[in-house]
């Protein structure tokens, strides 16, 4: 703890205790909570600005594009960056527009903060993943796992919260409290991770050599591919899905919506499993495996009784978070060299296919309605499952 608290520069050994992984889950809650607790109130947000649901979908969902921008240039531009400082101060300059969204006064507005959003988030992302790359104890794919666990319980919780704020203060002011978890991560990463010094990197040329590299690398390409797919399909189903909750013949209320994102509780239980799973499987099969579950679970969503419904988004969330911790250990693992730069891409492809994924879906869902939007995502995820299949582990 003296080492911790004093920010030294230190190896973990091989395992990862038990105090790290959670120290690693609640890092990655706080990162992304902003992304996806929004969309637990996008009924009432759409309804505040007098919207479809695919335009506030897609605003909403703009936070991806900041995401994607900002995990390039991260990825690109940190070979010279102290991981600790740059991660606290993302969080840190994230809870601003976190907080103006509680008074952006048009969509247009509360989009581009969300842009701005994502830029912050994807750069404590990144980095996060880039630290742990770097030490010895993501190796064994655990703290991966771990830091996407807490991903998923930002889903969990962030929506949970979010209904629960917006039915006391309304949906605007609600972001106010997400701005002070924002700051809360910034202070929790200032006072426990470690520094961490960058790999040294033989970067050569221009920045863009990095990317040329990893794109020319068909196992990487591979990845980046099933990552694109993987959120376009996750983003389309929960961004949408609370739009046919609080209409006939469901009619929930928006605290009864809230209660219905319980269902990402089994996946903060089977993400951490990923790391055993891909050492007896094989990253392909557990990667095929796991999405092959998803796409089960879009079958159940088009049937009318609610339970079906309930069991049908447990099933999407078990199958895409699991195949999503696959695919971003396997990055880490196979890219040769400059992890950031690689990192930044696969992070980059991942939330352009969120955002693709939420403009597609939305106009789908608007035009077509409910079926032929889950039609769409079935397309997507069966594509990363046999993508999937291709993924090997690569020794050393």
């Amino acid at each position: 703890m003296t080492d911790i608290a004093r920010g030294a520069i230190t190896m973990q050994k091989p395992g990862l205790s038990a105090q790290s992984s959670l120290l690693i889950a609640v890092i990655g809650f706080l990162t992304l909570v902003d992304l996806f607790a929004t969309q637990a109130i996008l009924p009432s947000l759409a309804q505040s600005y007098g919207v479809s649901p695919a335009q506030i979908g897609l605003a909403a969902n703009a936070s991806t594009l900041g995401m994607a921008i900002s995990g390039l240039l991260v990825g690109v531009f940190s070979a010279n960056i102290e991981r600790k400082r740059a991660i606290a101060l993302s969080l840190l300059f994230l809870s601003v527009p976190t907080a103006l969204l509680a008074f952006a006064p048009s969509l247009t507005v509360f989009a581009i903060l969300r842009v701005v959003q994502g830029l912050f988030m994807a750069a404590a992302f990144t980095l996060t993943l880039t630290h742990l790359a770097e030490r010895c104890e993501v190796r064994t794919a655990h703290a991966l796992a771990a830091y996407v666990t807490g991903v998923v319980a930002s889903n969990l919780i962030g929506r949970l919260t979010a209904a629960f704020v917006a039915s006391l203060v309304g949906a605007e002011h609600s972001f106010l409290f997400f701005a002070l978890l924002n700051l809360a991560g910034a202070a929790l990463v200032s006072s426990t991770l470690h520094r961490n010094l960058p790999e040294p990197m033989a970067r050569k040329g221009r920045f863009w050599n990095a990317w040329i590299e990893h794109f020319s690398d068909p196992a990487l390409r591979r990845t980046y591919a099933i990552g694109f797919l993987i959120l376009f399909g996750f983003i389309g189903v929960f961004t949408y899905v609370g739009f046919v909750l609080m209409k006939a013949p469901h009619a929930l209320s928006m605290t009864a919506l809230g209660l219905v994102f319980l269902v990402f509780l089994p996946s903060m239980i089977t993400t951490p499993m990923a790391g055993s799973v891909i050492r007896r499987t094989g990253p392909g099969m557990a990667s095929a495996g796991s999405l092959a579950l998803a796409l089960f679970g879009l079958v159940l969503l088009l049937l009318p009784n609610l339970y079906s419904v309930i069991a049908g988004l447990t099933l999407v969330g078990v199958g895409t978070f699991f195949a999503q911790a696959v695919a971003t250990g396997h990055v880490g693992r196979i890219a040769k060299g400059d992890k950031a730069s690689a990192s930044g891409l696969y992070l980059s492809s991942y939330y352009c296919g969120g955002l693709v994924g939420a403009a597609v879906i939305g106009q789908l869902f608007d035009r077509l309605g409910w079926s032929a939007a889950v039609t769409g995502v079935f397309a997507a995820l069966a594509a990363a499952g046999i993508l999937g299949l291709g993924l090997r582990a690569k020794d050393g």
